[in-house]
């Protein structure tokens, strides 16, 4: 990685593409014209089971990548889909905290759920979490998520 401040640039046209050293965190990248992103990380959440960053900040937002229910400190998953919503949860606030922002900052949530069933016992975990008003939602039902996990939640906040 090039020291902090560098800047490099690869290819040529619409599609030319700047790497910026910006911070310790590691490298952020543009395409020209284009602010900056940078990945946010976050010692107290568990380590992601994948090739992706928890979450990218970008100009005034926050992109938080799916959050399973995942205990920072490596138990098991909790048991039932109220407990495993709240722990997604906490773990999009970790993600969050790292660029100092809330459950308050967030304007849309996407909700994966393994089995429809659960959705009325997810829903009210949600509602006792997130502030008034509300973000916009999805909530899905899908064939399986990983690690077995009844619930995955992402979320865009805004500063």
């Amino acid at each position: 990685i090039p020291p902090a401040g560098l800047t490099l640039a690869t290819g040529n046209g619409p599609r030319k593409q700047q790497i910026n050293c910006l911070s310790k965190e590691g490298p952020s990248a543009s395409i020209a014209g284009m602010p900056p992103k940078k990945a946010v990380l976050h010692s107290g959440l568990p380590a992601p089971i994948g090739p992706y960053a928890p979450g990218i900040a970008a100009a005034d937002f926050c992109f938080v990548s799916g959050q399973l229910p995942l205990p920072p400190d490596g138990a098991p998953l909790p048991a039932g889909i109220e407990a495993q919503t709240e722990q997604a949860i906490r773990n999009l606030e970790a993600v969050l905290a790292a660029e100092g922002l809330t459950l308050a900052h967030v304007v849309k949530t996407s909700v994966f759920l393994a089995d429809l069933d659960d959705f009325a016992a997810m829903n009210e975990v949600y509602a006792r979490l997130f502030p008034m008003p509300r973000p916009a939602r999805t909530v899905v039902e899908v064939s399986r998520l990983p690690r077995e996990s009844r619930v995955e939640i992402e979320a865009i906040a805004h500063r």
